[in-house]
C-alpha cells in the first residue's frame, strides 16, 4: 500500500476472500483451447479460477483499464481472449516484464531460491537473449530457436526445463515460421522453485 500510495493511487480495492466468496461457488468462466497449453498442461483447472476471479473483479468494480505483466503471457492471452469472448467494456493493457539489474525477471518465487540457485536462474533470461540473437541475425524458424534455448538451459545443472514453445502471442498456437509476431515462453525448475519467461517479437508494449 504505501508503494501504491507513493505513486500517486487514490483508492485500492482489496476485498477479502469471504467478500469474494460468500457462499459455495457453483459458477465458473473457463477460456477453452488456450487454457490447455503451456502453463495449463501442468496446471490443470488453474487458469480457469483466475478467469473467474478476473471476471468476479470486473463485474464488481467496472474498470476501465486493466493492466496484467507480459512475465504471465499466457495469462494475458487468456484475459483478452474471455474479455473479447464475454464483451467486457474494459482495455487490457500488458505491462512489460520487469528485471533485476542481472536479468532475471522480478517474482515473487525469487525469494525460494538459495544464492547458488538464484545465480543458476539466470539462464532463463541468457537462453531468451540468445533466441533474440537468432531473430535479430534473420532466423525464423521456430524449431531453430526452440532448439537453441533449450541447450542454453540444458547448460545449466541446476536447471530441470518443463517447456520451451514458439507460439503466437494473442492465439497461443504454435509457430513454426515468424511472419510477424511471437512469444518464445519458457518454465523451468530452479532446485525446487518453478519459474517462467518469455521473449515477446514484433510487438511493443
Amino acid at each position: 500500500l504505501k508503494l501504491l500510495e507513493k505513486e500517486g493511487c487514490d483508492l485500492v480495492f482489496a476485498p477479502s476472500v469471504e467478500e469474494m466468496y460468500p457462499s459455495e461457488l457453483l459458477t465458473t468462466v473457463n477460456v477453452d483451447k488456450i487454457t490447455d497449453k503451456l502453463c495449463g498442461a501442468f496446471r490443470p483447472g488453474h487458469f480457469k479460477g483466475v478467469t473467474t476471479v478476473v471476471a468476479k473483479l470486473f463485474n464488481i468494480f467496472t474498470p476501465d483499464i486493466a493492466v496484467f505483466g507480459q512475465k504471465d503471457a499466457q495469462q494475458v492471452a487468456v484475459i483478452k481472449k474471455m474479455v473479447e469472448d464475454l464483451n467486457f467494456p474494459v482495455e487490457i493493457i500488458k505491462a512489460p516484464i520487469v528485471r533485476e539489474v542481472d536479468g532475471l525477471a522480478m517474482s515473487s518465487r525469487n525469494v525460494y531460491l538459495n544464492p547458488e540457485e538464484r545465480k543458476a536462474a539466470l539462464i532463463l533470461s541468457k537462453s531468451l537473449k540468445e533466441a533474440e540473437k537468432l531473430l535479430l541475425n534473420g532466423e525464423r524458424n521456430a524449431n531453430t530457436r526452440i532448439k537453441k534455448v533449450n541447450e542454453v538451459l540444458n547448460s545449466e545443472p541446476l536447471c530441470k526445463v518443463q517447456y520451451v514453445s514458439c507460439v503466437h502471442p494473442d492465439t497461443l498456437e504454435d509457430l513454426t515460421y515468424i511472419k510477424d509476431k511471437a512469444l518464445i515462453a519458457i518454465a523451468c525448475f530452479i532446485g525446487t522453485t518453478r519459474l517462467i519467461d518469455n521473449l515477446l517479437w514484433g510487438e511493443k508494449i
